[in-house]
């Protein structure tokens, strides 16, 4: 049998293993914090202990006679930061310049930084620095109400009078809490300055937006920093824009003149570098006798910090999800002594979902009908939001494939009904769905005399799999087996690329990896057909094809031709090279007359022993509408991750915050819960394979997020079937499901 490594016609879609794998298992894959470069300093910051004030001094005099201590930097000495100029659509979360002034608005905050020769002599003169504050109230309360008016972001039809006239309707509320990152590798900074020019090693998921924002805050062009991110540790959106800690490591760089490392500490990433902000949503929704929806109205509120504003977009999918005549969507905010919020793997559809598909699940029971019905009733012909057709929409496929698998014909609705080995089991199922869309990108694509093909992008890889799939198209487009690809990424001066957010990397590359093969291609051939000392000489380029790396006539066989670089050094050519660039989907007119998204179906079983009060996960099916996925293989490692942090989500996460002066109580590993191998339920992941060529001509969307979306849900569906109690408020405490009257038997 062929290697599928080797069999170009096998390359999309295939089952691949990771080409970054064996750096990673071998420790040759560097991340920011393993950067040691020569004479580098190590910086810690010092962090306010109030969530709301002023601070009205800062002693640093003990502080800096400590040993190994460089400097002590505050805004008196450590240079000037701008801000970022929203017109230039550069994203950075918290928009005030660290050390910019004296007010506090949140725990945690940045108000010193130590450098030192050590990490710990740094740590210690940094606890050593002695500050002063003129303290008040703070407010991080999780009831909230609107700071102003609700803004209407999607209407249709009257939902007031639809829901009045309704004979089947619910009206409930639905919360999610404050939940914060906790990738494996920390935030971390490694800054150096030489003759005006910045060289930045980062924990980001967006090199080329990163580089735009560092210059402006610094005051230079975008030519005078570069940043440098190989592998990421994980992110999940919270490294997506610059955080504060980015600057200060630059600005100490700039004053020091020496390589400077910061690596923020576990309780600082529950206080500076952002998290998912809590939610709530009043859902109200009616229907017909016999299951077709009469409206649909989601009115939300998230929360927001002091000075930046920024919405959980909870309502982006339910204008598009279900079919009705009659839909409203309202959103608000409530401001918090808390730092800014930030995106979070599926941000505003994944709280969204939450309610909505909560909701549904309610509203099946009403009518007594089964739940994967109910949304199939409901499944639109059109985006009923904007009146277009859909680009390719297969969620009714994904409810039937899901339920077969799953065995769904079996379920008995009874509540506590199913049980097996003195356990209790529940179902539960939840539709998913995230855009799908396509920004700016850059690549090129280089045959070289070694034999290998390489392939560059100013794009990063964040674990998930961007480092294969680049190497997969880049063989598939130009011809040659996927083991001679080399991939070089993580560098901003590289051909920009796109940020690795909003699983929207993958898609943008498409076009701009494909035109870049093209064109690498017809120079080869070109190459080919005039240089002297090849076999094809005064051949035209049209009668050549390459095929399996080799340069051949189109009317014969692959292997009758000669090795690409052979060509090259018969013709002494060092490489050729070819460019290729894409732009934004919205820039796209046909694009803008479609509706372009992914879907899904979540279907689980939760087991409940009331006698110990022992909820677990037994098993999930999940069936997924993205699109042509490029690796199947990475691709199932994406929506299995996505659902160990739904369990999270749904059982475990939430931050918890001091009233008395904002501090995040849980700010560690032993008492903010996350998913773990232990929790880990029997995962199927299945790809319905239906290609959608609205965004790029493999017919590629994005997936890293929509396996956390709608996931909640369909636990705490499958939770009240187990038990008869309806959670509203993530995540499921036990001590709620203590009030179930199931037993088993």
């Amino acid at each position: 049998m062929k290697n599928p490594d080797q069999d170009v016609n096998a390359v999309i879609g295939g089952a691949h293993s990771r080409v970054d794998g064996p750096l990673k298992c071998s420790g040759g894959a560097h991340y920011t914090s393993d950067r040691r470069l020569p004479g580098m300093l190590i910086a810690v910051p010092v962090a306010s202990t109030i969530a709301k004030g002023t601070l009205t001094g800062l002693n640093t005099a003990d502080a800096g006679k400590m040993p190994g201590v460089r400097a002590v930097l505050t805004h008196e000495n450590i240079g000037r930061f701008y801000r970022v100029n929203k017109a230039t659509k550069i994203k950075i979360d918290e928009t005030r310049p660290p050390l910019d002034d004296n007010t506090i608005r949140y725990y945690g905050q940045y108000i010193a930084l130590v450098v030192a020769d050590t990490f710990e002599q740094a740590s210690a003169a940094a606890a050593a620095v002695q500050a002063t504050y003129r303290e008040e109230t703070p407010n991080v309360a999780m009831q909230m109400s609107p700071d102003a008016k609700p803004e209407v972001e999607s209407e249709r039809g009257d939902t007031e009078a639809a829901f009045a006239a309704a004979p089947v309707r619910l009206d409930a509320t639905y919360t999610t809490p404050v939940e914060t990152h906790n990738p494996i590798e920390l935030h971390a900074s490694v800054a150096t300055f030489d003759e005006g020019r910045f060289t930045l090693y980062e924990s980001t998921q967006a090199i080329m937006n990163h580089r735009s924002a560092m210059a402006q805050m610094l005051g230079v062009d975008d030519e005078q920093v570069r940043i440098v991110t190989e592998y990421l540790g994980g992110g999940f959106g919270g490294k997506l824009w610059p955080w504060t800690h980015s600057i200060l490591a630059a600005g100490a760089a700039r004053k020091l003149k020496r390589p400077i490392k910061l690596v923020v500490s576990r309780q600082m990433m529950f206080q500076t570098v952002g998290h998912r902000p809590n939610t709530q949503q009043r859902m109200r929704v009616s229907a017909t006798a016999d299951g077709k929806l009469m409206s649909l109205q989601q009115d939300y509120i998230s929360h927001a910090p002091i000075l930046d504003k920024r919405k959980e977009d909870c309502g982006e999918a339910t204008p598009y999800l279900y079919s009705t005549s009659n839909l409203k969507v309202t959103s608000a905010s409530a401001r918090r002594n808390i730092a800014p919020d930030t995106s979070m793997r599926g941000p505003g559809a994944v709280p969204g979902l939450f309610a909505t598909e909560s909701a549904m699940d309610e509203l099946a029971i009403l009518l007594k009908m089964d739940p994967v019905e109910l949304r199939v009733r409901n499944e639109p012909k059109i985006d009923e939001s904007l009146n277009v057709p859909f680009s390719s929409r297969h969620l009714v496929e994904a409810l039937q494939v899901g339920a077969d698998k799953f065995g769904w014909s079996k379920r008995d609705p009874r509540v506590g009904s199913m049980q097996k080995d003195g356990e209790v089991l529940g179902w539960g199922v939840a539709s998913c769905s995230w855009k799908a869309s396509r920004v700016p990108a850059q690549a090129a694509v280089e045959f070289n005399t070694d034999g290998t093909l390489r392939v560059s992008s100013g794009t990063q890889d964040i674990g998930t799999g961007t480092y294969t799939v680049l190497a997969q198209m880049a063989a598939k487009q130009a011809g040659v087996p996927l083991s001679k690809v080399v991939v070089s990424i993580g560098d901003t001066r590289l051909p920009p690329g796109p940020m690795s957010g909003g699983s929207m990397a993958t898609a943008s590359l498409v076009p701009a990896v494909s035109e870049a093969a093209r064109d690498a291609v017809k120079q080869m051939l070109t190459v080919a057909s005039t240089a002297q000392g090849t076999p094809f000489m005064d051949t035209k380029p049209d009668m050549l094809a390459l095929t399996d790396g080799r340069v051949h006539l189109k009317a014969q066989a692959a292997a009758s031709g000669m090795p690409f670089e052979d060509v090259l050094r018969a013709a002494r050519f060092n490489h050729v090279t070819g460019m290729g660039k894409s732009g934004a989907s919205d820039s796209d007119p046909d694009a803008k007359k479609l509706s372009i998204h992914s879907y899904g179906a979540h279907f689980v079983e939760v087991s409940w022993q009331p006698a110990i009060a022992r909820l677990r996960v037994k098993r999930v099916v999940t069936v997924i509408d993205g699109g042509k996925v490029i690796n199947t293989r990475t691709g199932a490692n994406q929506i299995e991750g996505a659902i160990m942090m739904g369990v999270g989500m749904a059982l475990f996460e939430r931050t918890q915050y001091d009233p008395r002066n904002g501090a995040p109580i849980n700010s560690n590993l032993a008492d903010y819960i996350v998913s773990s191998n232990a929790d880990t339920p029997d995962i199927d992941v299945t790809f319905l394979d239906h290609p959608d060529f609205a965004l790029n001509e493999l017919g590629a969307r994005g997936i890293g997020e929509i396996g956390l979306a709608g996931f909640a849900a369909a636990m705490t569906s499958a939770v009240h079937h187990a038990t008869g109690v309806r959670v509203r408020d993530l995540p499921v405490h036990i001590e709620t499901l203590l009030a179930s009257t199931v037993r088993a038997t």
